[in-house]
């Protein structure tokens, strides 16, 4: 089953560093996904003043606006997908991201992989 892992981090600080981890731990955490076969795609994601967010309004009407809509204290840092078992497996996946260290916490979301006819 594949599950999406998202990455929350409790800073708006692109350079801050998050307690526990550096880079270095992102890229063994990616290295050992991948070496268990369990990666299926993901990315990190640019500065959160990079954001752009659109919305549509009843009558067609966009709104344009720069950043994030929602006010939040975490910012979402990047994803990643994997193919496992089961929710525990994805679960324990989760808790060895560096993302869940130094406040930062990981949302698992099963991918609802629906088959259109074309």
């Amino acid at each position: 089953m594949k599950y999406m892992l998202l990455f929350m981090s409790p800073t708006t600080e692109w350079d801050a560093p998050v307690d526990g981890c550096d880079f270095e731990d992102w890229i063994r955490y990616d290295r050992e996904m991948k070496d268990a076969g369990i990666w299926v795609s993901g990315y990190p994601l640019q500065d959160l003043t990079t954001c752009t967010t659109v919305q549509v309004g009843p009558a067609g009407d966009r709104t344009i606006t720069d950043g994030p809509f929602a006010e939040t204290r975490e910012v979402l840092g990047g994803y990643d997908i994997i193919d496992v078992p089961d929710l525990d497996a994805a679960l324990e996946w989760a808790a060895r991201s560096p993302g869940a260290l130094g406040g930062g916490s990981v949302q698992v979301r099963p991918v609802a992989e629906i088959e259109v006819e074309v």
